[in-house]
């Protein structure tokens, strides 16, 4: 890997384009490097788990105004082909960017697939729908997807090592535009100088802060990763016709790291793959076992195992107090040390209770499960025993656990806590966990096995039997799909699901 300095440069430096972050970056979408088999391997993984919170999510409100906003906009032209809409047939097309944005809500809606954490957050799948709706469109072949998705998570996951956004309310899409564009770069095989004005693009039109992520949280953090989908294909098309971005889009005095970000003093070491290095980011990112934010898997996982060990805590009658010690980010953001009064109402959104750990790890040690449906009910947010022992739930910062959290030493990263439970008898039951199960240094970690079984499991009652066969063999073929082959890289739901739901009715 090669470091990139990033800093703010006044605008008499004249700083050179061949010198900003966003050339780099261009760079790498632009370098023609072979994709190894366990990255070939572990973007199939990643297609099939899309899939899987896909078909879970096709019937959910904001995945249906979505889908009925891309309907709205078919593909008019006659000289490319237009990219499919999950949940309908293949010969539905639509114009590609509207495509990435009902594809993208559908595999956000349930907060249920990858992640990776370092100085930021990120859900590098995110980056999946607007490179499939481009390559549909533009009849490229799935050794070419492969290609543009392996760039895509480089780019992201090498940005959310080095740059903290949510250290300054901005919203983590902020780096997902710049990767998007870069993957589409790859994809289209555009030229360096191309690639660098539509990453400028995609960065300046997705800064947006984390309200979205904050107090009652809406239907719009699913969209927001689809925003950015959507947008970055805007703002391919529009460099591929030779308009520009601002520049130096990081790097200029009023530019993002200036005023968004760390200031005028502020300094970063972006890494980055040197030229002729393969892309291989995606295998330091991990999928969910359990459809919540990813800082609650490894304590679904212990409230589990208590849940079985100690059934006794289980009961509000017999616990005083439980303490998660956790890192920095568990506890600020989805944890007591939020301050949102919201993560303890048992009338919340399921939003925000995907972002509340109090309420998680209430329910998973009561139930001894985690269900992507079932657990977020009203009815079992409400219950009132739940709600009993939920309000004895708080979270405090560990140094350690904030140590490990941000460990560059695989051996070491970390995303869990040590839970510490008060019985009303004076005894302290303690438990710790570092990893989620499903993680790859965890107690069962994930491998294709268990993708395709969570496909099947989210599948089941939405998709019938042969179409879901159909897709596993369409996904797992990924890497030699000719181009009239990639229209079979969507999930189709038979026309009773989906005329279940009503479409609301908007402008389109």
């Amino acid at each position: 890997m090669r470091t990139h300095a990033l800093r703010v440069h006044p605008s008499a430096d004249r700083l050179a384009r061949t010198d900003q972050l966003a050339w780099a970056i261009a760079e790498v979408a632009a370098d023609p490097v072979p994709v190894p088999d366990d990255v070939v391997e572990m973007v199939v993984n990643r297609v099939i788990d899309n899939a899987a919170v896909t078909a879970a999510s096709l019937t959910r409100s904001p995945v249906v105004a979505a889908r009925a906003q891309a309907v709205a906009h078919p593909y008019a032209g006659s000289t490319r082909h237009g990219a499919t809409v999950s949940g309908l047939a293949p010969d539905v097309r639509v114009s590609p960017e509207w495509a990435a944005w009902a594809n993208g809500v559908a595999v956000r809606e349930l907060d249920y697939h990858d992640t990776f954490l370092a100085a930021d957050y990120s859900h590098p799948a995110d980056n999946i729908p607007p490179l499939v709706a481009v390559a549909q469109h533009t009849g490229r072949s799935g050794a070419d997807l492969v290609r543009a998705i392996a760039t895509g998570y480089e780019i992201q996951v090498d940005l959310v090592r080095a740059i903290s956004l949510h250290a300054h309310k901005i919203d983590h899409v902020a780096h997902l535009g710049p990767s998007v564009a870069a993957g589409l770069g790859t994809l289209l095989g555009l030229p360096t100088e191309v690639v660098f004005q539509a990453v400028g693009q995609a960065l300046h039109t997705t800064t947006a802060t984390r309200q979205s992520r904050k107090g009652e949280i809406s239907s719009w953090k699913a969209y927001a990763p689809a925003f950015a989908g959507k947008v970055a294909i805007e703002a391919v098309d529009r460099a591929m016709r030779g308009e520009g971005s601002p520049s130096p889009i990081y790097e200029g005095e009023d530019g993002v790291v200036a005023w968004m970000l760390d200031g005028p003093d502020a300094s970063y070491e972006v890494p980055l793959p040197a030229p002729g290095e393969a892309k291989t980011a995606i295998l330091d990112t991990y999928t969910k076992e359990h459809s919540a934010e990813y800082q609650s898997q490894a304590l679904i996982d212990l409230a589990r195992r208590l849940h079985h060990a100690r059934p006794d805590v289980a009961d509000p009658a017999n616990v005083a107090s439980v303490v998660i010690h956790t890192s920095h980010h568990t506890h600020y953001v989805i944890g007591s040390g939020a301050n949102d009064p919201q993560k303890y109402d048992p009338t919340a959104s399921r939003e925000t209770l995907d972002h509340s750990i109090p309420y998680i790890f209430t329910v998973a040690l009561q139930d001894g499960t985690w269900h992507h449906v079932l657990s977020y009910e009203p009815a079992r947010a409400t219950r009132p025993d739940t709600v009993a022992l939920w309000q004895k739930v708080t979270t405090t910062e560990d140094p350690a656990w904030t140590a490990r959290y941000h460990s560059t030493d695989p051996a070491q990263k970390a995303f869990g806590g040590r839970v510490e439970i008060t019985t009303t008898s004076g005894e302290v039951v303690v438990e710790e966990i570092a990893v989620a199960d499903a993680h790859p240094l965890g107690a069962r970690p994930f491998a294709r096995a268990d993708y395709v079984a969570k496909f099947r499991t989210l599948a089941d009652g939405v998709l019938d039997a042969a179409e879901v066969e159909r897709f596993l063999d369409v996904a797992q073929r990924l890497s030699s799909l000719r181009p009239d082959e990639l229209a079979g890289l969507t999930v189709v739901a038979p026309a009773g699901v989906l005329d279940a739901v009503r479409s609301p009715e908007g402008l389109f």
